[in-house]
């Protein structure tokens, strides 16, 4: 249930687009909201949580004498990495109890997101799950610094470190998601036939198109979130990801599996009884899928009945 105050903030950051009311501060607010958006997303990981980031966000903005702020944006983007890192280390506390693998929220994306290629490479599920990895203040960092390209001072400002400790943090950051990270940029056509093999699998019933492009040492991770099956632990292995996805494909017709943009990259999304029931991801390396991101948790996918817009 929403709360008093984020009902308030809603209906405040919403009269713009309605034409009333437009103060300052809520056309700010509003200018910049889908980049603060996408900060929160890419440290959360969670479209909910990062809309009531922004909730937050805008309680303290309507609260600012607009005449100290220097630079809108950076003082907004400074509140909003305070609020994500907050909710960050609470997150991390109730992942632990998870059911099964967690993975980060689909987002059905609009073609301009997959148009820039580092945006889209920031938001895919294989790079959001790496920086899973990161400790709280590394992920803040490295998202400001490689992602938004923001200075060290304002990045210093927003998680209360000195800019030579930032520095320091980014350079660890860096090699932590380097050593993780898909090698290379993946781009959109070989996602797409990667994907491809899938639906002719489900399609044909032979599993041989998927296996010739599975790597020997897939991974495949399932997020049902205690609310839908999915497999509890990590899949491994091209032989065990094949007979997995073999048991599952009998239910998966063609009409029932469509393409889509998530995360700025291609996949697919599972209809059943015309509702969203999975929507499958992909991880390539060096042509071969790596990872396979089955999201299942239906508390996961309300970003999906409408592109949502990310920004830098």
């Amino acid at each position: 249930m929403k709360s008093e105050h984020s009902e308030r903030a809603e209906d405040t950051a919403g009269q713009l687009a309605d034409g009333e009311g437009a103060e300052p501060a809520t056309e700010a607010f509003v200018a910049h909201r889908n980049l603060l958006f996408t900060v929160a997303y890419e440290m959360l990981g969670s479209a909910a949580d990062a809309e009531d980031v922004l909730q937050e966000t805008w309680l303290r903005w309507a609260g600012v004498d607009l005449g100290t702020v220097r630079d809108q944006r950076a003082y907004l983007v400074r509140i909003t990495t305070r609020q994500a890192l907050s909710r960050l280390r609470t997150l991390g506390r109730r992942r632990e109890s998870y059911v099964g693998p967690w993975l980060p929220e689909p987002l059905l994306t609009a073609p301009d997101v997959a148009e820039d290629v580092e945006l889209a490479d920031s938001v895919s599920m294989a790079m959001l799950l790496v920086m899973e990895t990161l400790t709280p203040t590394e992920r803040a960092v490295f998202v400001l610094r490689d992602v938004f390209e923001l200075g060290y001072d304002e990045i210093a400002e927003a998680v209360d470190k000195s800019p030579a400790a930032v520095r320091q943090i980014a350079h660890r950051a860096r090699a932590h998601v380097a050593a993780r990270r898909p090698r290379g940029v993946v781009s959109p056509t070989e996602t797409r036939q990667a994907l491809d093999a899938f639906q002719r699998a489900a399609e044909t019933g032979d599993l041989q198109s998927l296996l010739d492009i599975l790597a020997p040492d897939v991974v495949f991770l399932g997020d049902g979130g205690g609310v839908k099956q999915a497999v509890l632990r990590p899949v491994r292995g091209a032989d065990k990801v094949a007979r997995l996805l073999a048991a599952g494909l009998g239910r998966i017709t063609a009409a029932s599996l469509r393409p889509a943009q998530v995360n700025g990259y291609p996949a697919l999304i599972l209809r059943l009884d015309g509702a969203i029931d999975t929507v499958l991801a992909v991880r390539i390396d060096d042509g071969l899928i790596t990872g396979l991101y089955a999201v299942r948790n239906p508390e996961k996918l309300s970003h999906m009945q409408q592109e949502t817009a990310l920004r830098r």
